[in-house]
């Protein structure tokens, strides 16, 4: 199991330490739901520095990435960050990630942290035109300060003007006396914020500077628990669950990221599935009776036939209701449709629903 710079700091928080894609990560500190009203209402600061991180610099760096990502990084312009996604050759989607435009030479890719070595040898096999790749997930340290009062809790620690930065920007600068720090304009809670990439050695000066300038806006520690029911209510795929290898970007609703404008891996093949027609696709699913959708559970019709499978579900903590995430049937995914969640062999009634869920 790996240790982040700040594994000894969540320790010393009173953090309930589990082991997450490797390493040892806090799952909460106060609890999930209080946590995850922190972020949604003032601001908390997650440490998620077990994501990957890759340089990509040379002539061809951006040829690289138009071949293996699905988005068009050609839009991109200094300080932009796109999501996109890396098509397998099969029809599924190896990973999805952030691409970091520094230069028109050099390039950031983000990705997942149970995929570092998995993505790296993906991308190296289409490195056939001597782009310098390096792997810097092991000296990078990433904090993500979330919530409606990030701007204003950080923004005396830079001379970064934080509240003029636009949504997937990112700018790179001194911040609380350190050089060079990555100040991101994104975040996977839908509650706005920023995320901070610094060396490791940075990493322990870094929290506790954020964590003093953002005392007065009752900053607080949050888990991993909670960073994925704020992703879940803004209805934000998660790698693994609600998609993989064997779920298309069509399928999972990311048809905004997949663009024929340009070839990549399985182009062909996706936008051929493209003009016929999806068989099945992601939808929220909000319950209407007492249940939560969980994991790998069963969605089925009135009369108990089998239509699609569970992804993501949790009880929100904003909403006080249960929601999830899972694929259905095409001619069933309508909004509004009355499904049921096979919930120890019990049908359980819930309906479709459009994301973010509200």
């Amino acid at each position: 199991m790996k240790n982040t710079a700040l594994t000894q700091t969540h320790i010393d928080l009173g953090a309930k330490m589990v082991p997450f894609a490797g390493y040892h990560m806090p799952v909460q500190y106060a609890g999930i739901n209080a946590e995850h009203d922190t972020v949604r209402k003032s601001v908390g600061v997650f440490d998620v520095s077990h994501m990957g991180e890759f340089i990509l610099k040379g002539e061809k760096a951006l040829d690289l990435i138009q071949r293996v990502t699905s988005n068009d990084a050609s839009k991109l312009y200094d300080g932009k960050v796109q999501y996109s996604c890396l098509p397998n050759q099969t029809g599924g989607i190896v990973d999805d990630l952030l691409v970091y435009r520094i230069d028109d030479k050099t390039y950031m890719l983000v990705v997942n942290a149970s995929n570092i070595e998995k993505d790296w040898n993906w991308i190296s096999q289409f490195n056939t035109e001597g782009v310098d790749m390096k792997d810097i997930s092991d000296r990078t340290s990433l904090l993500a300060v979330q919530g409606p009062k990030a701007a204003e809790a950080l923004q005396g620690l830079t001379d970064i003007d934080l509240a003029s930065m636009e949504y997937y920007t990112f700018k790179k600068g001194k911040f609380a006396g350190i050089d060079n720090v990555v100040v991101s304009a994104t975040g996977y809670t839908g509650a706005g914020g920023f995320e901070l990439y610094v060396e490791n050695d940075n990493a322990q000066a870094i929290w506790d500077a954020v964590f003093k300038a953002g005392e007065p806006f009752g900053i607080k520690p949050i888990g991993l628990g909670a960073r994925d029911t704020l992703r879940l209510e803004m209805g934000f795929c998660l790698y693994g669950n609600d998609i993989d290898d064997t779920t298309s970007p069509l399928e999972a609703g990311l048809g905004w990221v997949t663009k024929f404008s340009k070839e990549f891996t399985n182009s062909a093949a996706l936008q051929a599935e493209k003009t016929a027609g999806v068989t099945k696709k992601l939808v929220g699913i909000e319950m209407i009776d007492r249940g939560i959708p969980r994991h790998d559970y069963e969605i089925v019709d009135a009369d108990g036939n089998n239509i699609g499978k569970v992804t993501s579900g949790t009880q929100s903590p904003s909403l006080q209701k249960a929601i999830g995430m899972g694929y259905v049937n095409t001619e069933l995914a309508k909004e509004g449709t009355e499904i049921y969640i096979k919930i120890r062999d019990n049908k359980v009634k819930a309906k479709i629903v459009k994301p973010p869920f509200k």
